[in-house]
């Protein structure tokens, strides 16, 4: 194996550097495939590697040599790896199958529990109103998905905000927008690096969702201003909610990610009868997930850069190609210790 072989290893670091950028100038759709579907790649091409890395420790045991009929000179000679990367790879892969393993265990046991409580929902329609002061707004996944709306965020809300709540979540529902956070988080329980990317495809989830609501709304302003209200009513009082659901607003706002004053419920009727709330757009280099989202939609919709795309699907094909030239070269050496086995002379 060359040295390429720890692309892989590598890439991960990259792509949690750039998939913030990534999900601020790539329009929400396709950030969200391109963000979830590299991270499933690079968390397989870095065990996959992880997995090589470890079978050159195998390869070198004389009985699986004698089992294999295979020269230990030529592997000894060939393999660049050294026995304590290949000691420490097998132990980072035990540690990522087993977080993998935990982490698609719980996922989908969460994602049946809450497909019960989908059925169990009174009513026959999609969007199920239930009587609680605490404001908060998500999708059940399910067969179909159920929209549970509290009285708390719809009084939190105006009759115009309302529509944006309600088409907001029917887009999480018919976009099925949990199966691309449940990839993104497998994926990076196989591979912490990751984290960062899967943290992003819950926000691109989220700005997707955006921006069907004000395509549907018709009203880019109306919609920023509805996100910021229900941000305030829900971190007001959080509702105790688990299970892989996927809310208007997923991450608490806190004084620092909290939009401009005003923009809340607490401006107040004054606020209602100027009409279109302006807000000031903040500084997004380190704000929360909330006034980025309030940002975006009060410009234009991002536009497709074919050229970010391309040198992102160029990375991950990077980690990908490297992974698989790794096995066939690993298949190489294998083939030519066998070759060179005194017992075939």
């Amino acid at each position: 194996m060359h040295l390429a072989v720890y692309l892989p290893l590598v890439i991960p670091v990259l792509a949690a550097l750039v998939a913030r950028p990534l999900a601020d100038r790539l329009p929400p759709v396709a950030a969200t495939w391109l963000l979830a579907g590299s991270s499933l790649v690079l968390a397989v091409a870095s065990s996959a590697v992880l997995g090589l890395l470890a079978l050159t420790a195998l390869v070198r045991l004389p009985f699986v040599d004698t089992l294999g009929n295979m020269s230990v000179q030529v592997v000894s000679r060939d393999d660049p790896a050294s026995l304590p990367v290949a000691v420490i790879a097998g132990a980072l892969l035990a540690a990522a199958a087993a977080a993998a393993c935990r982490a698609l265990w719980w996922r989908g046991t969460a994602i049946v529990d809450a497909g019960r409580q989908a059925r169990r929902l009174p009513g026959s329609g999609q969007v199920v109103v239930t009587d609680d002061s605490a404001a908060d707004a998500y999708t059940l996944p399910g067969w179909p998905c159920r929209i549970v709306i509290t009285t708390g965020m719809l009084d939190a809300l105006t009759a115009q905000e309302r529509q944006v709540l309600v088409a907001h979540e029917r887009a999480h529902a018919g976009g099925s927008h949990y199966l691309f956070t449940s990839a993104a988080r497998l994926a990076s329980a196989a591979n912490p690096l990751l984290r960062p990317v899967a943290a992003q495809v819950g926000y691109t989830v989220e700005r997707w969702a955006d921006e069907r609501a004000a395509a549907a709304t018709g009203d880019r302003p109306l919609t920023a201003r509805a996100i910021a209200r229900a941000a305030i009513a829900a971190s007001a009082a959080p509702p105790a909610r688990t299970g892989p659901v996927t809310a208007l607003c997923l991450v608490p706002v806190d004084s620092e990610d909290a939009p401009p004053p005003g923009s809340g419920a607490g401006a107040g009727n004054a606020a209602n009868k100027r009409g279109r709330h302006r807000f000031r757009r903040p500084s997004l280099r380190r704000a929360g997930p909330v006034p980025r989202r309030v940002a975006a939609l009060l410009g234009p919709p991002p536009r497709l850069s074919l050229l970010l795309l391309a040198a992102a699907v160029l990375l991950v094909a990077v980690s990908g190609l490297s992974a698989l030239e790794a096995a066939r070269n690993m298949h190489e050496l294998i083939e030519f210790a066998q070759a060179a086995s005194p017992s075939r002379s």
